[in-house]
């Protein structure tokens, strides 16, 4: 009876550690996460209160910072003052970075979300509204753009704008309530938290207490057990040991793994460098190809022509022809190589695109063959798109060749214009509007998944080394993009391809179209011999543009400085058009422009260029006619009448008419 008392008070002893330990565990695990919880609510609410202030704070500057734009605008406009005119334009794109800091900060605020939006619009229609009337101070209307800023500050964009920041401010001052109600609850949950801790420390300190007089009961126990320990301990520094030696040699086998990691990285590195080598020799190639072919043309026609220039001229004049055809290749090809690089400044006009492909039918029908059926819906129906007509006709003419490649010279083609109306982001990234689509189609071998994801990257190409410099697609797909356009394909093995072009349609730009398609074509408009100067720092493109300009009548004089100009622009009193190359040593031709006396401001200005990559916008040859090298006589003599005119049309000064 005595035993079985003792062991059961023994037991109890043994028992009653684990259980306080198991109550202590619970308790520390449900307070800790308590506390974690009520500490993460807190914090979570401060800062959603934060994220309130901080998008009211972001509604109250961009309304500040618009008031401010519009305050410069009324200065621009009486002042007529350019540097606050560009002031305004800062404070308005200032205005613009908040608005889209207060889209960002509100992404998560479905409530916001169409407020934002609504007052994005109306901003966007605001700035639409105060950028005409800078256009008007700009151009010394300055009345008129006087009232129609007296009419913008009564409109209704204002007003919807300012009810929009206060709809914005409200919502996030309700909510603001909700969190600061969330925050006090959390506050006092917090509080209660930290009561609970002291009163449970106060129990641990009991708990303790009581835990040293069991330890101090079971300390005979713990010594004889101690003994059983040594020699527990004896085997796990045994173990230890054995652990310690594989861990070496882990070390070693990881040691040996970084090394191949690293050799392999280096063999990708050299694979990915041959790639790149291998891209640049097939481009170099196909393009020694095409110019051989072309300077072949050039050269052999200049020389036919000059052996028979005295016996026979109506033979000389065809060489001289095919000359002049292979020089025209060669500087498309050359327009092809920066359009691809966007190193060639595009040159928008209005084009018809039925207009246009029906007008290049007889040039593809040559381009690709006879034995391939070409077919042309147009249903365009007058929908106008504002590009660069060369590019898209290189486009065009790209499609088409390729198709005849994919069809290896015999099938069916079908070329189809049309209207569509987009959503948003239906098509890429194409905005929500109207759009003109030109599509390609064709009956050939058609395209695997992995060629079909290929087809854009810039060299490649399916042709021969030497048949081709595959930019073809890839310089289509920079000039959609530049025009803010979209380009899908669609292709299988053995079922032919289809390329769908998406641009944008122009609008207001269709009526002034259609009454410049009324004129009547012809000769360019004759003036009185002008005297020009001619301002180029190549020596052997300024005596060739001498003789030009003095074959079509005018005078010209030479300058081949651009700091000259000033000098010979006095000496010369009589000079009535300045005719400058773009990319000149110390200055360019805008540059130029920009730094003559302002006795020299009317005068007109004809800017000539082969490679305008160093000019950042077209805005920067400020409205002046621009013509491409290399040009004809008949390109020269339509450039010069459109800057004596005054006229200037984006797009009609061509490389070659």
């Amino acid at each position: 009876m005595d035993d079985q008392e003792s062991g059961w008070r023994a037991a109890v002893r043994r028992s009653l550690p684990l259980v306080l330990v198991i109550l202590l565990i619970g308790s520390l695990g449900t307070l800790l996460y308590s506390a974690s919880s009520a500490s993460r609510d807190h914090e979570r609410a401060l800062q959603e209160q934060r994220r309130s202030f901080e998008i009211i704070a972001l509604a109250r500057a961009f309304e500040a910072k618009t008031a401010r734009a519009e305050v410069t605008l009324a200065r621009y406009v009486i002042s007529l003052d350019p540097d606050v005119g560009r002031l305004f334009q800062d404070q308005w794109r200032t205005a613009s970075s908040q608005l889209k800091l207060l889209n960002y900060a509100t992404r998560r605020s479905g409530w916001q979300r169409a407020n934002v939006r609504e007052l994005q619009d109306a901003f966007q229609q605001r700035g639409k509204t105060l950028s005409e009337i800078g256009l008007r101070t700009t151009y010394d209307q300055k009345m008129a753009a006087l009232a129609q800023f007296h009419r913008a500050g009564r409109s209704e964009d204002l007003k919807h704008i300012t009810a929009l920041l206060d709809r914005v401010i409200q919502a996030e001052n309700a909510r603001l309530q909700e969190r600061s109600l969330a925050v006090k609850l959390a506050g006092n949950r917090t509080q209660f938290v930290d009561r609970t801790s002291r009163l449970f420390g106060l129990v641990l300190l009991v708990c303790v207490l009581f835990a040293l007089w069991v330890a101090n009961a079971a300390y005979s126990e713990r010594r004889m057990a101690r003994r059983m320990a040594e020699s527990e301990a004896e085997r796990a520094d045994r173990l230890e040991e054995a652990v310690a030696a594989r861990t070496a040699e882990l070390s070693d086998a990881y040691e040996q793994l970084k090394k191949e990691t690293s050799e392999r990285a280096a063999a990708e590195e050299n694979l990915r460098q041959m790639q790149k080598m291998d891209a640049v020799g097939q481009l170099t190639g196909g393009i020694a190809h095409d110019f051989n072919n072309m300077l072949a043309v050039v050269v052999g026609g200049l020389e036919l022509a000059k052996r028979r220039l005295r016996l026979k001229p109506q033979e000389a004049a065809r060489h001289l022809d095919n000359a002049m055809e292979g020089a025209n290749r060669a500087a498309a090809l050359t327009r092809r190589l920066l359009a691809f690089a966007r190193s060639e400044p595009l040159l928008p006009s209005a084009v018809d695109l039925d207009m246009l492909v029906g007008g290049m039918g007889e040039l593809i029908d040559r381009s690709i063959g006879d034995q391939i059926i070409v077919s042309i819906d147009r249903q365009a129906k007058g929908w106008r798109i504002f590009v660069d007509q060369h590019q898209m006709e290189n486009a065009v003419l790209n499609l088409c060749v390729n198709a005849r490649d994919a069809m290896e010279g015999r099938g069916r083609l079908l070329i189809r214009t049309g209207q569509a109306h987009l959503a948003s982001h239906e098509i890429g990234e194409c905005a929500e509007g109207d759009y003109v689509t030109l599509s390609v189609k064709d009956d050939g071998c058609g395209m695997s998944p992995d060629v079909l994801a290929r087809v854009f990257e810039p060299f490649f190409t399916t042709k021969p080394v030497g048949k081709g410099t595959g930019l073809g697609l890839s310089q289509i797909f920079g000039f959609v993009r530049q025009s803010q356009g979209e380009i899908r394909i669609e292709s299988e093995p053995g079922e032919g391809t289809s390329v769908h072009i998406y641009l944008p349609r122009k609008i207001g730009m269709e009526k002034a179209a259609d009454a410049e398609q009324s004129l009547p074509e012809g000769e360019p408009v004759l003036h009185p011999p002008a005297r020009i100067l001619v301002v180029e720092d190549d020596p052997r493109v300024l005596n060739q543009t001498m003789s030009a300009l003095a074959e079509l009548g005018h005078l010209p004089v030479a300058c081949d400085h651009p700091s000259k100009a000033a000098k010979l622009l006095t000496s010369h009193g009589d000079i009535g058009l300045i005719m400058s190359d773009v990319l000149m040593p110390d200055m360019t031709g805008p540059e130029m422009i920009r730094t003559l006396p302002p006795a020299f401001a009317s005068l007109p200005v004809l800017f000539v260029t082969g490679y305008a990559g160093d000019i950042a916008e077209g805005t920067d040859f400020g409205g002046h006619e621009v013509l491409r090298k290399p040009y004809t006589l008949m390109g020269l003599s339509h450039a010069l009448s459109n800057a004596l005119s005054g006229s200037h049309h984006p797009g009609t000064a061509a490389a070659a008419e």
